[in-house]
This record gives C-alpha cells, sequence and structure tokens, in this order.
C-alpha cells in the first residue's frame, strides 16, 4: 500500500527540488531524512518536510510502522510562476520569474 502526501506551491523551482528528490528515491525513510539533513538546499528542508508528513500519514492513517517505510515514489512538478518586473534603463522592464513546485511524496512498506 502507498501513502502519500503533497506541499504545494513550495518557493523553490521544480528543476531544483528535481535534484533533491533524485538523491533520496528508493531509500528508506531514516536514511533519506539523514541526507537530507546534511544537504544545505532550501529544497532539501521543503523535500524532508513532506517525507516526515507522508511518514505520519502512514503511521496514523494505515498504523504502518514508520522504521520500515520506504520511499516508493517522489516528484517535483512545476507549479505556479509569479511574474515581477525590474526596472531598467531608458524606460524599460525586464521580467522576474518567482517559480515555485509541487512535491509529491508516497512511502510503501519494506515487503513490497
Amino acid at each position: 500500500m502507498k501513502v502519500g502526501a503533497i506541499a504545494k506551491d513550495v518557493r523553490v523551482s521544480a528543476r531544483k527540488v528535481k535534484l533533491v528528490a533524485d538523491m533520496v528515491r528508493g531509500k528508506r525513510v531514516d536514511e533519506a531524512l539523514t541526507i537530507l539533513q546534511f544537504s544545505t538546499t532550501r529544497a532539501a528542508r521543503a523535500v524532508a518536510k513532506v517525507i516526515k508528513s507522508a511518514t505520519a500519514n502512514a503511521e496514523n492513517n494505515f498504523q504502518m510502522e514508520p522504521s520500515e517505510l520506504r520511499i516508493a515514489d517522489i516528484s517535483a512538478d512545476q507549479g505556479r510562476t509569479l511574474k515581477r518586473f525590474r526596472p531598467q534603463a531608458r524606460g524599460r522592464v525586464s521580467p522576474i520569474l518567482k517559480r515555485s513546485s509541487h512535491i509529491s511524496v508516497f512511502v510503501s512498506g519494506e515487503a513490497e
């Protein structure tokens, strides 16, 4: 059985979150959290938060043992983009794109 959690509109670009997601895909939950704890990126903190949420969902809603959980599926999709403008010389403007992402994590038991 797969149990998941989703964080929407996390203010880190999906491109950066995918790099972090590749580090922990397929690993045990406690091992993945240890890896993310020593990573220095903002994306690592966001991914760790979603993994903890998925683990709590599995433990509380389906009585699964947290020590036996493995990350079955993790993905980062592009969220909404906030468009801002920066003034330039001669009355022109240049765009600033503030990107966000949706992070999905699904955990399952060891036997699967």
